[in-house]
């Protein structure tokens, strides 16, 4: 990053905490490379921490500009096309801004230069909402050696912007044995869930799935929930749809087996001998009717195993009371955001889902997929999961579909419902980004995540 900047000056904006210390050294260590470096610290009359003192002592003896900041008079006019700092604040922050500190967030980001921002944007909160504060928009945010909660969740996006992560020496045994109730989830993760295929496995090996789904004008989302389902290993699959869906189904997909509901356009009935299926995924493209919600109430009953429930499955379930609590132990449910809202009340901000995640995961003894850019895994446990692949070619109609067939498929396959959610979704994702590098994020489909199945597990087999 420094080379894209080499010819430009640097304005570097410290506080008296630690964050402005890191700030005093990144101004320290362009200076001995020759750059040129102005800094500004913000007055408080409480003592700088030692951080900050150790570091500004170690300027003393360098020839950098420095000014004191206490009120709106000295706030530096900077010339344009500059490099501005942003280490005021960091993770320590507990309390909104105030006072000249708030007037000066607001002049930098009027500025609209290009803004560096030093652990977090100054103004944000490490774990909590920061919804109604003022917080420095960054181009640009270093982090250290972890991601913060922070900046998995899609309110923080406009003020972190390109988010880089910097070791800072920490042994990774250490990381790995701190106690935390979140995890990035990683190739090492995916390594001690992934099972490859023994040489002699045979279809019944890998389970006999059902997706349940479909209605008039919604077929493709049982089409694509199938076709997922099929291309991420199932042995066996079969689609229970309205009889409107039949001929859709044995002509699109040769490899499963058509169920049909009596009526023509939605499904009335639940399907014959559900004991059969060694999962379910429920939902796709399925409507709201009345005849349909009933049945829905009645599979959750019926069905002893976990499940996966997704899209008008959730609807279903949201519009009728006390639902959720007949739902089958360690079933999956995949909302986004706003179908989670219909499920268990509208909720604040993303930082209140991601706590109602964790509450209802215990509550209902389920795991909660809650669909993001980094989409939360939410276990009965207590321990939540961020993914960490997939782009934003994903936020497109038939993602959430394909999601429900890979899911379900590893359900069905054996894996445990936590890790066949934790798999599927960074399965999901793997297969958008191979997608997107041939196709780009915005000419790709959801048909094009089933096509692209096939390289992402050939990556995860080879980790």
């Amino acid at each position: 990053m420094l080379q894209k900047f080499a010819h430009k000056e640097f304005h570097i904006f410290c506080g008296k905490g630690n964050n402005g210390g890191d700030g005093l050294a990144i101004g320290r260590l362009l200076a001995n490379l020759q750059r040129k470096v102005s800094i500004y610290i913000l007055y408080s009359e409480k003592k700088g921490s030692t951080d900050f003192e150790t570091n500004f002592e170690r300027l003393q003896n360098l020839s950098v500009a420095i000014t004191f900041i206490n009120a709106e008079t000295t706030f530096p006019t900077l010339p344009t096309d500059t490099v501005i700092i942003d280490a005021l604040f960091g993770s320590g922050l507990n309390k909104p801004l105030s006072g000249t500190a708030t007037n000066l967030v607001n002049y930098i980001n009027n500025l609209q230069q290009t803004v560096v921002s030093i652990d977090l944007p100054s103004g944000m909160y490490m774990d909590r909402s920061s919804s109604g504060n003022v917080v420095i928009i960054a181009c640009y945010t270093l982090t250290f050696q972890t991601y913060k909660l922070c900046f998995m969740v899609a309110e923080n996006a406009p003020f972190f912007g390109e988010l880089f992560i910097l070791p800072i020496g920490l042994h990774n045994e250490f990381i790995k044995e701190v106690e935390a109730p979140f995890e990035v989830v990683d190739e090492e993760r995916i390594k001690t869930i992934f099972r490859k295929r023994p040489p002699f496995a045979h279809k019944g090996n890998f389970g006999h799935t059902l997706i349940i789904g479909g209605s008039y004008g919604k077929m493709g989302a049982a089409v694509l929930a199938t076709s997922a389902c099929l291309r991420s290993g199932a042995g066996l699959v079969s689609t229970y749809s309205p009889r409107c869906g039949y001929t859709i189904l044995q002509t699109s997909l040769s490899e499963a087996m058509a169920i049909t509901d009596p009526e023509q356009n939605f499904i009335t009935s639940v399907p014959p001998d559900l004991s059969k299926f060694n999962s379910i995924g429920l939902g796709p493209g399925l409507g709201t009717e009345e005849a349909t919600k009933k049945v829905v109430l009645e599979i959750i009953n019926t069905y002893k195993k976990p499940m996966v429930i997704d899209a008008d499955g959730l609807n279903c379930l949201a519009q009728s009371d006390n639902a959720l609590k007949n739902i089958p132990p360690s079933s999956i449910l995949t909302p986004h955001p706003k179908e989670f809202d219909r499920l268990f009340g509208e909720q604040k901000n993303d930082f209140d889902r991601i706590n109602t995640a964790l509450q209802k995961a215990k509550e209902l003894n389920v795991v909660i997929v809650l669909k993001s850019h980094h989409t939360l895994i939410a276990s009965p446990e207590g321990k939540a999961f961020f993914n960490n692949t997939g782009n934003a070619g994903l936020a497109k109609g038939g993602s959430g579909d394909v999601l429900t067939g890979i899911i379900s498929s590893l359900l069905g396959q054996g894996y445990t419902s936590l890790n066949a959610a934790i798999l599927g979704v960074y399965l999901h994702g793997l297969a958008a980004d191979k997608a997107s590098k041939v196709l780009s994020q915005e000419s790709m489909t959801a048909s094009d995540l089933i096509s692209y199945l096939s390289a992402a597990f050939n990556s995860i087999n080879n980790i």
